[in-house]
């Protein structure tokens, strides 16, 4: 990475600022980077301890909105300046030393569930899905795909569904699953209470769920007797068949009231007049 003024120049370990969507190249959020080099660091720490010369921020003092996009997305970096440039021995040692440091991360990466910052797949996979319902032509070029496999959905859903039933269970509710025959998880009732809960589970932090058209418009009908179960952070174990789901953080909220600004659209059905 080369600053702006010519000054500077930097080999970093930089992580992607955009990332490939359904067809089009999105920009990554500077929070989103954030979270992601909050969960790098510690993973190379030990290593990154063998030098002393290792820079968290760079400056870059770029004019344009992708170059400035790469200074937060920056992990790691050696800085060399204008006037001292290395030899190419010392160059080649120090891409050495941070390949070490990628292969790091490239494992963690591989045996992780969810990396945080990223986009939760279950968004990934509607969004895709969307664009190629839409025939939109850019999706079939590099699109990735649908990233969970059936099983793996069955099993997020089994495990979400154990602990929001064993949630409810403990509060003194009578649980019924209905999710396979109503627009909702779980009916619940307690004397003369009902609640209507919707359960969504994911490897995520939780921050980002995706609902149905049908699910907001009857939890809007059924509110305040409903609720809704984020069972967040489910790890899948992939090395037993079938693969299994544990763990998992569960917030509740009720009564939920879903309100228009935190709802984003991701798809239109366009009345042609035809």
């Amino acid at each position: 990475m080369f600053s702006g003024d010519g000054e500077r120049v930097y080999l970093s370990l930089m992580q992607g600022t955009t990332e490939w969507i359904a067809g089009e190249l999105k920009p990554r959020e500077p929070a989103a980077l954030k979270k992601r080099i909050d969960w790098a660091r510690p993973l190379i720490e030990q290593v990154a301890a063998e030098r002393a010369d290792l820079v968290t921020e760079i400056r870059l003092n770029a004019r344009t909105k992708p170059g400035k996009g790469y200074e937060p997305g920056n992990v790691v970096a050696i800085e060399y300046q204008r006037d001292a440039i290395p030899n190419s021995g010392a160059l080649s040692e120090d891409l050495l030393f941070m390949a070490r440091l990628l292969g790091r991360l490239y494992k963690a990466t591989d045996d992780a569930t969810y990396v945080p910052g990223d986009l939760p797949v279950e968004v990934r996979e509607a969004t895709q899905s969307a664009a190629t319902t839409a025939n939109r032509r850019s999706a079939r070029k590099g699109g990735q795909g649908f990233l969970l496999t059936a099983a793996e959905r069955k099993a997020i859903e089994e495990r979400s569904v154990l602990l929001a039933t064993e949630h409810f269970e403990t509060q003194g509710w009578t649980v019924k699953d209905v999710g396979a025959s109503k627009p909702y998880d779980l009916h619940l009732t307690r004397a003369d209470e009902k609640l209507r809960v919707e359960v969504k589970g994911t490897t995520s932090d939780g921050s980002q769920i995706i609902l149905t058209r049908a699910e907001v418009e009857w939890q809007r009908k059924f509110a305040p007797d409903n609720a809704l179960v984020i069972v967040h952070s489910i790890e899948l174990d992939r090395t037993v068949e079938p693969v299994v789901a544990t763990g998992g953080v569960l917030h509740c909220t009720s009564p939920w009231t879903i309100e228009e600004e935190t709802l984003t659209v991701i798809s239109y059905i366009h009345r042609t007049g035809l």
